[in-house]
């Protein structure tokens, strides 16, 4: 006979369970990084952030590849959205609403005292087994089977209950963060009543919340709705070149993310707005047809010349086609005009040294390090970087770099033998060596702590 554990004891644990792992959830998921969509993300939530009381440098908003229409925090000051979230909103409102909430649970520290939400619904269910035992001992075994579902539903109740107290808080924030920040709070409530939709649809009953772990959207909807309907700024509107931004990122993503013949459905040809070609050059991109994405491309060059993300895309695209001398004016004018940042310096380094001209070299070291001195965490700088060393005959540093790489993508393995592999050929005491100690010291304990679990 094997044990089998009572279904609200089941469902207890798998929810202290995954707390216990919340930490980490998007290690099995792909980040999306793109410079127009990050500059349009801060700009969105620079306001709200402030109204919390944080600093937009503190903060920051990562877009995951998942077409589910979600958002959420694990910990720290970083808001996670899913690609579904941008791709099925509406304006950009909505997804301000949504990132008014989510920073509600960084500014209540809401992932902390997730624990102690845990641990009180844990104590009830250990309580019930003891009093369970001892009245199964006792003789009394359907008194104790009582106990046992008894204590099991109050353990589940409580931490459901708990969850839902800290849903309501941050929507409370988020109503804060909205007034005080001057931005119209129909957007969160447009959100929440598309939830709203998707819970018809799946059949959720709108009159009962208990056994989830958020209030049902409708009562949400009529929360909030009393909250800010009487605000100020609730019939205000998006600045409109906010607003142009976020349906350039939108349809980008939808190029992006979506099957091309899928998007091209989306964005027919007699759609000429500057959204849909947008949309369609990167569908007919990724569907392997240069020469109809660089058209659509030019022809919104040819309205905005000096555009840094038309010049960024027909950077990539003219590259990834084996053109990269051709991409480098387009891409080091992006590079210019959006001061280096740091992902399409990248780019413009990758397309330097793709070109096989050495005395592009200098220049290539000189773009990556600039990236790499505004963001350390991008691997494909560090391994664009390790080629040029490499090529140099720079071992040691070519080593240290792909260390660095190794080491943000979370092959630990990797990342020690490339980090013992500078230390070898790097002056004791340099910084370069006392980086590569560094690495080599994390690498070795994520290595051992891997091996433990396996």
């Amino acid at each position: 006979m094997r044990f089998r554990r009572p279904p609200l004891l089941r469902a207890l644990m798998a929810l202290l369970l995954s707390f216990a792992v919340l930490v980490r959830p998007v290690v099995a998921q792909s980040i999306i990084r793109d410079a127009e969509t990050e500059a349009l993300l801060a700009d969105m939530s620079r306001d709200l952030i402030k109204a919390a009381g944080l600093r937009p440098q503190d903060v920051q908003i990562v877009m995951i590849l998942d077409k589910e229409i979600n958002a959420f925090v694990v910990g720290g000051q970083i808001v996670y959205i899913h690609s579904g979230l941008i791709t099925q909103a509406d304006n950009a409102n909505q997804v301000q609403g949504v990132i008014a909430h989510e920073i509600g649970h960084i500014d209540g520290g809401h992932i902390v005292r997730l624990a102690e939400g845990a641990k009180v619904a844990t104590g009830i269910m250990l309580l019930s087994m003891l009093l369970g035992a001892a009245a199964i001992a006792a003789g009394a075994g359907q008194a104790g089977a009582g106990i046992f579902a008894a204590g099991q539903q109050a353990a589940l109740g409580k931490f459901l209950a708990f969850t839902r107290t800290q849903e309501s808080s941050a929507d409370a924030a988020a109503v804060r963060y909205l007034t005080t920040a001057g931005v119209s709070g129909r957007g969160l409530i447009e959100f929440f009543k598309k939830l709203q939709n998707q819970e018809y649809r799946l059949g959720i009953r709108a009159t009962d919340s208990y056994g989830r772990t958020h209030p049902l959207s409708r009562e949400r909807v009529t929360v909030l709705t009393d909250s800010l309907q009487n605000d100020p700024a609730w019939d205000r509107r998006n600045d409109p070149e906010l607003e142009a931004r976020f349906q350039r990122v939108k349809a980008k993503l939808r190029g992006y993310v979506d099957d091309p013949p899928q998007v091209l459905r989306q964005y027919p040809e007699t759609d000429k707005s500057v959204p849909a070609r947008y949309a369609r050059a990167y569908a007919w991109h990724r569907g392997a047809y240069p020469a109809q994405a660089l058209a659509e491309i030019d022809t919104l060059l040819a309205a905005a010349p000096h555009d840094p993300y038309f010049l960024e895309i027909k950077g990539q695209v003219l590259l990834e086609s084996g053109r990269p001398a051709e991409a480098l004016p387009a891409l080091r004018e992006a590079v210019e005009r959006t001061q280096y940042n740091p992902l399409i310096a990248s780019m413009f380094g990758h397309a330097l040294i793709a070109t096989e001209d050495r005395k592009h070299h200098a220049e290539a070291e000189r773009v990556l390090r600039a990236a790499l001195a505004k963001d350390k965490e991008n691997p494909f700088a560090w391994y664009q970087l390790g080629v040029i060393y490499e090529q140099r005959g720079d071992i040691a540093r070519a080593a240290l770099a792909s260390a660095e790489r190794y080491n943000l993508e979370g092959q630990a393995q990797l990342a020690l033998l490339s980090a013992r592999t500078a230390m070898s050929g790097i002056p004791e005491g340099t910084p370069d060596f006392l980086r590569a100690q560094d690495i080599a010291m994390v690498a070795k304990s994520a290595a051992e702590d891997e091996r433990r679990r396996r």
